[in-house]
Order: C-alpha cells, then sequence, then structure tokens
C-alpha cells in the first residue's frame, strides 16, 4: 500500500491513485470502515469480535463497530506495558441523510425526505447527481451495505428567473429546499425500501428491512485536476484522506521486528456532529479496545497506566489551505498552501491539542520521513473549528498533537487537495508509527 519514499521519486502518486479509488468504495462512513479493513487483511490484520474472549500473542488485528475501525499491531517482544503510537481519523462527512420515514413528494414529484447532517456546505448538494448508500438492518439480525452509485437522487435549484436576487445572496431553508427528487408520481409508502431490496438481490425483501443507516453521495468520481494535474478534487476528503493514509502506515508498521510500542490506527465515526456516540471519539471504544489488547497480554492495572503514560496520538484531519479568493479570512503569518506538505494545527484555546512538545514529536516524524510540514492557526478574527484530538487528550489522558492535510471548500459535497500531499501525509504517519 505505502511505497517507499526516495529523493529520486518524491511523490508517488500511485498512493494517491490508491486514494482515489477508496474515495469510491467508500460513499459511507459503514463502507469506509469496511474497506480499510480489507486493506489491513491484505498486510495480515485479522478481525476480532468484541464479545469474544481475546488472545495474547503477536499480529495485527482491527475491531469494527458500525462505521468505526480501530486496528492495532503487536510486534515481537511487546510487554503488556508497551506505550502505544496511535493514528486517529474519523470516517464520516457532512452529507444528506435519510429520515425515518422516507418517502414523501408533493405537486406530482416523489421525493425522499433527507436530514443535514454536520455542518454541510448546502449549496454543494444542489444540481448534483446523487446516489444513495449505507447500512441495512434485516429482520434476522444481520446488517447489509448497499450502494447505488449511479445518478439517483437530485436537489434542484430554484431557476434565476424566479429568484433575481439569487446572486446576491442564496438563502437556503433547510426543511423546504433541500428535499431531493427521484421521480415522477404520487408518493407511496414503502417505495424507498422496495426499490433497495432490488438492489440487494436475491434473498432480500422489503419486509426483512426493519432498520437502515442511508446517506446520499455524489456520484461523480474523484479525479486529477490543473494543468499539471497537480490537484485532486473528490468527495469525503475530510477525513478519509487521514483513514487511508493511517491505514497505509499501519500496513506499512506490521511485521517490523524493531518496535518498542504497538501502533494503532483509530477510524472513529460521527466527528462532524459532536463525536457523542459509542462509535465516536467521545465514547469508551478506544480505551476499551487499548485497555483488554493490555489485559490480553497478561498486564496488569498498572501496566495500563504505563502504557497509557507513554502513549502518543497523531489526531490527522483536514484544514484549511490559504483561499486565493479571501486571503483576508486567514492567519497572515500562516498560509499552509497545497503539495506543501501535512500541516501541524495549533489553538492556545484548546480547539488542537498540539502543544510544545507535541510539535517536536511531529517534527522529528517528518524529519525521519523526509517530509515538508507546515503550521495551521486560525485568524484571531475568526472562529476556530476542532476535531477529535482534545476530545481523545481528555477522555483518554494522551498525549495528542492535531495534524492533518490543507484543503479548499472543507465540508462541500466536493473538496480540493494538493495531489502530492496524500503520500506526504502516510509517509509522515509511517515514521511515527515506526517510532
Amino acid at each position: 500500500m505505502l511505497r517507499a519514499m526516495t529523493n529520486a521519486s518524491r511523490f508517488d502518486r500511485g498512493h494517491t491513485d490508491e486514494l482515489l479509488t477508496f474515495l469510491t468504495e467508500s460513499p459511507t462512513p459503514y463502507h469506509a470502515v469496511a474497506t480499510a479493513a480489507r486493506l489491513l487483511e491484505k498486510a495480515g490484520f485479522r478481525q476480532v469480535e468484541e464479545t469474544a474472549a481475546w488472545e495474547g500473542g503477536t499480529g495485527g488485528r482491527y475491531v469494527l463497530r458500525g462505521g468505526a475501525l480501530i486496528a492495532w499491531y503487536v510486534p515481537e517482544g511487546a510487554g503488556a506495558a508497551a506505550p502505544f503510537r496511535i493514528v486517529g481519523a474519523h470516517t464520516d462527512s457532512p452529507n444528506l441523510r435519510v429520515k425515518p420515514v422516507p418517502d414523501t413528494g408533493a405537486n406530482g414529484w416523489r421525493q425522499i425526505a433527507v436530514e443535514i447532517y454536520g455542518g454541510t456546505l448546502l449549496n454543494t448538494w444542489l444540481d448534483r447527481d446523487l446516489g444513495l448508500a449505507g447500512r441495512l438492518s434485516l429482520r434476522d439480525g444481520t446488517t447489509r451495505l448497499v450502494n447505488v452509485d449511479r445518478p439517483l437522487l437530485r436537489v434542484p435549484q430554484l431557476a434565476i428567473h424566479l429568484d433575481r436576487q439569487v446572486n446576491d445572496g442564496l438563502k437556503l431553508d433547510r426543511q423546504r429546499h433541500m428535499t431531493p427528487v427521484w421521480g415522477l408520481g404520487s408518493p407511496r409508502e414503502g417505495d424507498l425500501l422496495d426499490f433497495l431490496a432490488g438492489e440487494c438481490g436475491a434473498g432480500v425483501s422489503a419486509a426483512d428491512i426493519t432498520g437502515w443507516d442511508l446517506m446520499t453521495h455524489s456520484v461523480e468520481p474523484p479525479a486529477y485536476l490543473g494543468r499539471e494535474r497537480e490537484l485532486v478534487a473528490g468527495p469525503r476528503m475530510d477525513n478519509l484522506l487521514s483513514v487511508h493514509a493511517g491505514a497505509a502506515a499501519l500496513a506499512a508498521a506490521a511485521g517490523r521486528t524493531d518496535l518498542a510500542h504497538v501502533p494503532v490506527l483509530a477510524a472513529f465515526d460521527h466527528e462532524e456532529n459532536g463525536s457523542q456516540s459509542d462509535t465516536g471519539a467521545d465514547g469508551p471504544l478506544l480505551g476499551t479496545v487499548l485497555e483488554r489488547s493490555v489485559f490480553a497480554r497478561g498486564g496488569s492495572y498498572e501496566d495500563r497506566a504505563r502504557a497509557w503514560a507513554g502513549t502518543v496520538c497523531l489526531s490527522s484531519d483536514t484544514g484549511h489551505a490559504v483561499h486565493p479568493n479571501y486571503a483576508e479570512r486567514h492567519e497572515p503569518g500562516h498560509h499552509p498552501m497545497p503539495n506543501g506538505g501535512p500541516i501541524l494545527k495549533a489553538n492556545v484555546n484548546q480547539r488542537y491539542a498540539t502543544d510544545g512538545t507535541g510539535r517536536a514529536v511531529f517534527a522529528a516524524a517528518c524529519e525521519r520521513a523526509d517530509v515538508p510540514w507546515q503550521h495551521f492557526v486560525s485568524n484571531n478574527g475568526m472562529p476556530c473549528g476542532t476535531t477529535i484530538g482534545p476530545i481523545t487528550a481528555a477522555r483518554h489522558g494522551i498525549a495528542t498533537v492535531d495534524i492533518g492535510v490543507a484543503i479548499l471548500s472543507m465540508h462541500s459535497a466536493r473538496e480540493l487537495c494538493g495531489a502530492d500531499d496524500p503520500f506526504l501525509l502516510a509517509n509522515a504517519l509511517a515514521a511515527f508509527l515506526a517510532g
């Protein structure tokens, strides 16, 4: 997955090609963790069930829960008190999600009722061909992933002839204006479930579907952009770019015999709405998995405390590249650029968890990987965003550093980053996990 970086061939577009495939195959958090798990399995990782007793021993393991994945690699000779090196990321992105009673419509149009998830740039979902994907819960207790990756839905914008002031400022009512159409005629209860049962193929009927977690996605594939193809445009780079880089870095760590710590990938769901869920960073999942790993290796509570004290987490999420048309919104002395390498994110009010010690850890990893890096800090006159870094630090008492890749159009249905930055990030993460 992760090709060694050399001075002769520094920017490996093969990694970015793999990212584009990962984005396409991961329209939802549930698909993202399944895709990441397949990548890790190629490196020898195996799934363990949370309900089973865990054995000690070396090797790579992972846990799946909903749209979250925790994976770790126990090297030869790792004692129960071995510290962890964690790459943290999140699998969810702002989008439109299907309501519990989905079938609706008006004035001869069949529509699907949706709810707004996260801090979505609403206008980017207008007049865009949308697919539908997610997780179906079946009557027998199993789940089934579904992905309708073709034009199925569309949120049509009002024509300029009917809103002459639209270019003076578009105002969208989240309830009235964001309902997508998917056909003509009168809405009928059960329409969507009938359709999805057909998409699942033989063996699944609408009556079998008793629950669902469904969301829309743009069917336009990710692509290289620009005169020199130096940019990448695509969906869900916030934050599947980091999930993919983290999986590549962890796979690269598997098999190493010189590790004095346990490398980990923690990919959480629900970051975009606060992380407070059983699969979010503010839930107990990470702590429970790490603790069970210590105990499975014969450790005690004392070993657990020692392991935590030596643990470091790089929380990898996207950040803002300087916008050429809105440069005044950025901090004048900190203008991260695409293809300038990963960014170190800092905020003294703890919207990011980075401190001087964390900066040194990140700088050392980038130096070992021969990767350039940049600073990010918000303009004092603008509110600063946040991510899973401060949550991880506060919940688990783990030293945490917030980093990422600089992008434009964050929270759009289609975002933009430098084509070299995914590979640079993955190499920095690999160097960090290698210690």
